[in-house]
């Protein structure tokens, strides 16, 4: 195996080093005996979609979407949470090509395209076979979504898209070339997907919710507006795919909510069987397990910027996204907080300092913040949910359609205003792009949506909250050093 492996991710060595390539598992299967490998071409695409487990925890994903946002923070509380300031650096857009989130995300996304070449090599010639042909035409597919990632999060990278041919040391591909290539990849990539309604793996929801992120982004990566095709993928997931939102805003993050009509392509996480979906216990205060009756105690961080989480009316049914004000236990006893000599545990959305250090009370250091709770935390809930994570979602769509209306000068109102009926609030009339933005705030928050959000709406180089003014060159972020260091033609 080539030095691409090095390249690209440590994983992919350790891939390598626990597998013998001569073994059969990785010849092509042969053309004349798909039937008797139906369970083996089922299962081939596998470690594609695993890459994705990683997302929420340790491979960096949704930290780098949404800490350096205007949503969300995760403060030092005194001598927890510092860590290094390697959260404090992402909110403030001060990282380095040595960030841990900058780092890990690198490597998460290229595993995903090193199994999707994997597995496409495996498959071979599939030319008179529909079944492999659909095998196939998803693993593109899952390459594209990965390379759509990374040109997202970092702009100019390696494109490759073989296996055993991968080169030594690959050169940066031009975003806009990458981003041509895998909008073509997956336009043509749909004629084989056969109508399903998994929300697991790729089907033509799934596909057509890619095009309409690709080409409603298409002015960021490649320098030309794409409204109108971006509109025409809206409509595709709208009028051809059975897709509908919940009645609820927050249905579609029960625990166990495979069942959810608006998820249109979701990461499958479970409690024991698939873990990583941790964040509450990154939010939830150390005494939060008693609310939950929860068998793990959370760790007390991140928390709802204050003036993101005045962007919800009263009246907002979204609002329950949140906790805030006096916690109680889950038989209705007013919970105290000992570490701040038994104060009652009052949440706070107001948060005094990105640093909130000794200064400040035990109260302001311990329990400032609104705590998320978007995706339910069950009665019992262990350190890991069994919220399946959505990646694209139906109300997603909707705002898109309005925001690609607007721009191509028609009225958005219909699609923004169904958003909003359904959280309980009112209709808008001439509802503007700055209108939009701020509803995919309030609905999409805490998905992993907000920076490239921000960024295409040309906001995300803004002051805010304990954030000064930043470059537009942060608006990707730096190839990291190890990955330069394994290959020199990374550097600039």
């Amino acid at each position: 195996m080539k030095k691409i492996l090095l390249i690209f991710s440590t994983i992919f060595i350790f891939s390598v080093a626990c597998t013998d390539l001569d073994d059969k598992l990785y010849d092509r299967i042969p053309s004349d005996s798909y039937p008797e490998n139906a369970k083996q071409v089922a299962t081939v695409a596998v470690p594609t979609y695993s890459a994705m487990r990683d997302f929420l925890d340790w491979g960096g994903w949704w930290f780098c979407q949404e800490i350096p946002s205007d949503e969300m923070t995760a403060p030092t509380r005194d001598t927890d949470w510092d860590d290094g300031g390697k959260w404090r650096v992402l909110h403030q857009h001060t990282w380095t090509n040595n960030t841990e989130a900058i780092n890990a995300m690198w490597g998460t996304f290229y595993n995903g395209i090193f199994e999707a070449n994997k597995a496409i090599e495996f498959m071979g010639d599939v030319s008179e076979n529909p079944e492999g042909q659909e095998v196939v035409a998803k693993l593109k597919i899952m390459r594209a979504y990965y390379y759509y990632l990374l040109i997202d999060n970092y702009g100019d990278v390696p494109y490759v898209t073989s296996f055993s041919d991968a080169p030594e040391f690959p050169e940066k591909t031009d975003r806009a070339i990458i981003y041509d290539n895998i909008v073509a990849d997956v336009e043509e990539s749909l004629q084989y997907l056969s109508t399903g309604s998994t929300k697991t793996a790729v089907t033509k929801g799934m596909a057509y919710s890619l095009l309409t992120k690709l080409y409603i982004n298409s002015e960021v990566y490649s320098g030309t507006p794409q409204w109108q095709k971006a509109e025409d993928y809206c409509d595709s997931v709208i009028e051809r795919c059975n897709y509908s939102l919940d009645n609820n805003p927050l249905d579609p993050f029960i625990t166990n909510n495979e069942g959810s009509f608006e998820n249109i392509f979701v990461i499958p996480y479970d409690e024991d069987n698939y873990k990583g979906f941790n964040l509450h216990m990154r939010t939830l205060h150390y005494a939060s397990n008693q609310t939950f009756n929860m068998s793990a105690g959370p760790w007390n961080g991140f928390a709802a910027m204050e003036d993101h989480y005045n962007t919800y009316s009263a009246n907002d049914l979204r609002k329950d996204y949140f906790l805030v004000g006096q916690q109680y236990d889950y038989n209705g006893i007013q919970l105290t907080d000992e570490g701040a000599d038994g104060a009652l545990l009052i949440f706070n959305p107001h948060i005094p300092a990105l640093e909130i250090d000794a200064s400040h009370t035990a109260e302001e250091i311990r329990m400032s913040g609104a705590r998320v709770v978007k995706f339910e935390i069950k009665l019992g809930a262990k350190a890991n949910l069994s919220n399946d994570f959505p990646i694209f979602r139906y109300a997603d769509i909707l705002l898109m359609k309005a925001e690609t209306m607007i721009h191509l000068g028609e009225n958005g109102d219909e699609y923004i205003n169904e958003v909003r009926n359904r959280a309980g609030i009112g209709n808008l009339n001439g509802a503007t792009l700055n209108n939009v933005l701020a509803e995919r705030g309030r609905e999409m928050f805490w998905e992993a949506h907000r920076r490239q959000d921000l960024i295409r709406f040309g906001k995300f180089n803004d002051a805010w909250w304990e954030k000064d003014v930043s470059s537009s060159d942060r608006n990707t972020f730096p190839i990291p050093q190890w990955a330069i260091d394994a290959n020199p033609n990374l550097a600039d």
